[in-house]
């Protein structure tokens, strides 16, 4: 990784440093650097040689940009989902899509009566009185 830094960035960084530090300090500084930079390197060795022998050999098939959670943005999911064409059906499965609510309604009005009684309790005379401050 390279963090974005350039030739002139760590120019500055160095300038800074011999300012802040000072010049009598910083070689003992830089030298306690590189061994932090040494200690960090040996220790990513041994981590990335630890995870390889425990997973296996089965580590080096694994695609790890599938696994980036970078790739998971939720707009861009909903809109490639509601960019997508719709796949078309066969002409059976459209005739059966369109024939089930009509059978069910057929079969419906077989069964229910030709006109609806009000109940007594709601015809036009006897309604419940309106209570304007409940609703």
């Amino acid at each position: 990784m390279t963090f974005g830094l350039t030739f002139e960035k760590l120019l500055l960084i160095g300038l800074l440093a011999v300012l802040i530090i000072g010049p009598e300090r910083l070689p003992r500084a830089a030298e306690s650097f590189s061994r932090m930079v040494r200690k960090a390197g040996e220790y990513l060795r041994a981590t990335k040689s630890r995870v390889r022998e425990e997973m296996g050999p089965e580590i080096d098939d694994v695609d790890w940009r599938k696994l980036d959670p970078r790739q998971y943005d939720p707009r861009r999911i909903i809109r490639d989902a509601l960019m997508e064409e719709p796949q078309p059906a066969t002409p059976l499965q459209a005739a059966q899509t369109i024939a089930e609510p009509i059978a069910g309604a057929a079969a419906a009005a077989t069964t229910a009566p030709a006109t609806r009684a009000v109940p007594q309790e709601f015809s036009a005379s006897n309604r419940p009185p309106f209570d304007a401050e409940a609703t």
